[in-house]
């Protein structure tokens, strides 16, 4: 990948930072996406990449992902040392320690009506599914006909209209809806505040990615992976580009004196 010369500048200042927090949205970001989600996998230069930033000195590596933590876990193989957010931020794992989400009784309750609802569509609509998150339900759309995929959004929606305990996101051919208010970008702010970066990079690639870019500060670096509005100062094609530019930035920050392994 030719790699755009403000881009490469971004990343030089970047690389220089003295606490620096590389995060990345797994699906369609770290790897392909694919049509049986338990089949993805990361791509080979972008986990490499990883586990190279991961080794150096006052650099943190994160995952931010949609998935449950548990799946999260199963696909991408981390690092021990590659923080994880789950589930939009509900679920997180830090130095191999899960923080796994707790639901109270009225949640409990509501997790079972979104589950119900989601459940009922799934069986009017066929190619659609129903995945289970701790504090959530996801239902996938992907390998439905595109006149059943939305019909089966749009009922979803319809029966939940009056539930204010239960909260829906759109992202690319799913319905996601949780019990647990949770963002991409809250989950961002933990991870700032834990490794206490001074600056972070962000890639993503759907909707939801859109709360991580707007939790950027300044001297921060996002980077939305596809087409779609976006509130990232940077775009590229696909995750192959992806790939490039994290094993750029590893490589640019192993290039200075203090970031050096022994």
């Amino acid at each position: 990948m030719n790699i755009d010369e403000s881009l490469r500048g971004s990343l030089a200042r970047l690389a220089s930072a003295e606490r620096l927090l590389v995060a990345l949205d797994f699906d369609g970001v770290v790897a392909p996406i694919v049509d049986r989600a338990e089949d993805a996998r990361p791509l080979p230069g972008t986990a490499d990449a990883v586990v190279r930033l991961a080794a150096l000195p006052q650099t943190w590596t994160a995952y931010v992902s949609g998935r449950a933590l548990t799946s999260l876990v199963a696909v991408s193989s981390p690092d021990v040392r590659t923080l994880l957010v789950g589930s939009h931020g509900a679920e997180v794992r830090l130095g191999g320690e899960e923080h796994p989400v707790t639901l109270d009784p009225d949640q409990r309750d509501a997790l079972a009506a979104l589950h119900r609802v989601f459940a009922e569509v799934s069986a009017q609509a066929p190619g659609t599914w129903v995945e289970e998150k701790p504090a959530g339900r996801v239902l996938h759309t992907r390998q439905a006909d595109r006149e059943d995929a939305a019909a089966a959004v749009d009922a979803a929606r319809k029966q939940l209209a009056s539930r204010h305990d239960i909260f829906l996101k759109d992202g690319k051919e799913v319905l996601e809806g949780s019990v647990v208010h949770a963002t991409k970008g809250e989950g961002l702010a933990f991870l700032r505040q834990v490794t206490e970066a001074d600056a972070v990079f962000f890639a993503g690639d759907d909707v939801t990615d859109e709360d991580g870019f707007l939790a950027l500060e300044a001297g921060d670096v996002g980077l939305k992976v596809g087409e779609g509005d976006t509130a990232a100062s940077f775009r590229v094609a696909a995750p192959e580009d992806v790939a490039d530019i994290v094993a750029l930035l590893a490589s640019l920050r192993s290039e200075l004196p203090a970031q050096r392994t022994p």
